[in-house]
């Protein structure tokens, strides 16, 4: 492995390359990243960039949202399958006959959509500013979300607003249940929860602390709690046990495991920068509406 690591960074240098990787990527891509985080730090870190190449280790709107919001910058995507089924649950086609149906209102969409999508839409948000989002909108708006209905449903007990819900949702998150958490409380009493605002609502319901993924590593970093029940996916409890080596982390269950993200390998980082692929473009009819949607998102919260 220390031959590959030293082959990956030698392309880094060669290409004047950057690898940015979500907190849900496998152990050793986080490793080997420059910048690992939740989306909106990896949408914040790419608008910054003043690399020629970005290496977007996550799944493929990630790489579409650094592609517009660095223009400039090459961006490149290890494995092209790594898909969202989040994502794929809305069409634009289905977004504009829903749209039809309430002119007028305003359609906030979360990041974990196509740029398609984003291009049909008045503002981004990703979980971890999505009340702030929301709370940003006029009062008296009628306000349509999409395409997660297990966090729109949680702004909008944030916020109180009565947002209409597209019915899409994160088959990882949802295969973390009520009983989980239940069952690790019983064997951890003392843990504090916390859990993702994708998660189904008995979940979120069951939890001390509802936050992003990147607001659980700041939530255990000013805590003095030893033990944390951790309700998203596997992938963070990497980042959270090499950053907090002296606290306990204990995953609701190990069925919360995204496949898409772990797509990415470190052999395809190396064969992504030695092949330059693959890169990821967007059309400029769709990039132009798509990018307003994601820059006013990287502007709050």
């Amino acid at each position: 492995m220390t031959e590959l690591i030293d082959r990956i960074n030698a392309l880094k240098r060669q290409r004047n390359a950057v690898i940015y990787a979500h907190l849900y990527q496998r152990g050793e891509v986080q490793d080997i990243a420059d910048m690992v985080g939740d989306s909106l730090e990896l949408a914040r870190a790419a608008a910054k960039s003043d690399a020629a190449v970005i290496v977007l280790c996550g799944v493929y709107f990630m790489a579409e949202s650094a592609a517009l919001l660095a223009p400039a910058r090459t961006v490149l995507i290890p494995d092209a399958n790594a898909g969202c089924p989040m994502a794929n649950m809305v069409t634009p086609r289905e977004l504009r006959e829903w749209k039809q149906q309430h002119p007028g209102a305003m359609l906030v969409c979360y990041v974990n959509s196509s740029a398609a999508v984003k291009a049909e839409c008045d503002i981004c948000c990703t979980s971890a500013n999505a009340a702030a989002v929301v709370k940003s909108l006029p009062a008296d708006a009628e306000i349509m979300f999409l395409p997660d209905q297990s966090l729109g449903d949680w702004v909008n007990r944030q916020t109180g607003r009565n947002m209409r819900l597209w019915p899409g949702f994160c088959p990882t998150h949802h295969r973390i249940l009520a009983r989980d958490i239940d069952e690790r409380r019983r064997e951890y009493p003392e843990a504090m929860v916390l859990a993702h605002p994708e998660c189904t609502l008995e979940v979120v319901d069951r939890a001390d602390v509802v936050t992003s993924t990147a607001g659980m590593i700041r939530h255990v970093r000013g805590s003095d709690r030893r033990q944390f029940i951790i309700a998203t996916e596997l992938g963070l409890m990497h980042r959270l046990r090499a950053d907090f080596p002296d606290r306990t982390f204990i995953h609701a269950t190990p069925l919360a495991d995204c496949a898409n993200m772990k797509l990415v390998t470190l052999e395809k980082i190396l064969w992504s920068l030695e092949d330059m692929a693959t890169v990821v473009t967007v059309p400029e009819a769709v990039a132009a509406r798509a990018r307003k949607t994601l820059e006013k998102m990287v502007g709050i919260g």
